[in-house]
């Protein structure tokens, strides 16, 4: 045998204790997949109404101006990448990286031409490696991030978009679908021009001290709500990825404990057919 016993049997016991491993990582992120998806529902509610509101003033109040509403000259375009602090993901964060680097490559012939914000630690360490500018980054969020996590990030992004920083702000996340299915999805976030009427309310409001002013309070406040459901949406993701990626594994690891265990017993059987027939062998040599 090319391999002796002894190692074949010190192989199954590593792939055993992987196995409980990754097991327990599969059960860990299902969990934590179950808490992420609800909490991503939840916010939506919120969000949902945000629009509305925010709609319905646009709608009804005429020759609106607003930096956040207002197409530009594109001379600057910001990124802002969601991916994870840690790996054993899948294709989460590679999927979602390789997208926009790719969009950065296609679109810009120097770094000048664009800025990033980053969540994740994963996405800040490839992006520094590879020397992009990183204005704003968020690592070690929880696993049920509060709005409070990532309100740094996403009031400076929405700010210097507002200043005049960049004309164009596009967000990254991997869009849940399932546990089994997730999609990087590219999210123009700014200029808000998907505000529109379609989304107003028949509800009639009054507004203090001016819908104009009301509606300057809640654009950033809307922006950057939107940022905060892509995080929620991206940590559903992960959970689910991870949960996936975990199953696989730990799938990939019962079929080589049984091929290992196959190979043992065959030379366990072979080491006793050969210690038979040398017994044999000598038995017959003395008589």
């Amino acid at each position: 045998m090319a391999k002796g016993m002894r190692e074949i049997k010190r192989e199954i016991k590593s792939k055993q204790n992987t196995k409980q491993i990754t097991k327990a990582m599969e059960m860990v992120s299902a969990s934590r997949l179950r808490r992420a998806q609800e909490a991503a529902q939840a916010s939506r509610p919120y969000s949902e109404k945000l629009k509305e509101v925010v709609a319905s003033i646009a709608a009804g109040t005429k020759d609106v101006k607003h930096p956040m509403l207002e197409t530009r000259p594109i001379k600057k375009t910001g990124y802002l990448v969601i991916t994870s602090d840690r790996g054993l993901a899948g294709g989460y964060n590679a999927n979602v990286l390789r997208k926009v680097t790719d969009t950065i490559r296609s679109k810009h012939k120097s770094n000048d031409d664009f800025v990033l914000f980053v969540i994740g630690k994963k996405g800040r360490d490839y992006f520094r490696r590879r020397n992009m500018p990183i204005i704003e980054e968020v690592t070690g969020l929880p696993d049920s991030p509060t709005f409070a996590d990532i309100k740094i990030v996403a009031s400076t992004a929405v700010q210097k978009f507002a200043d005049g920083t960049f004309d164009e702000l596009y967000v990254y996340y991997n869009k849940f679908v399932n546990a089994i299915t997730q999609i990087p999805t590219e999210m123009r976030l700014l200029p808000l021009d998907s505000v529109d009427g379609s989304a107003a309310s028949t509800a009639a409001y009054e507004y203090e001290p001016s819908p104009e002013g009301v509606l300057e309070a809640l654009l950033p406040k809307y922006a950057e709500t939107l940022i905060y459901s892509a995080v929620l949406d991206g940590k559903a993701s992960e959970f689910g990825a991870r949960m996936t990626a975990m199953g696989s594994a730990t799938k990939n690891a019962t079929k080589m404990i049984s091929d290992l265990t196959l190979t043992y017993n065959r030379a366990r059987q072979a080491a006793i057919t050969q210690e038979i027939s040398e017994i044999v062998a000598g038995a017959n040599a003395q008589s």
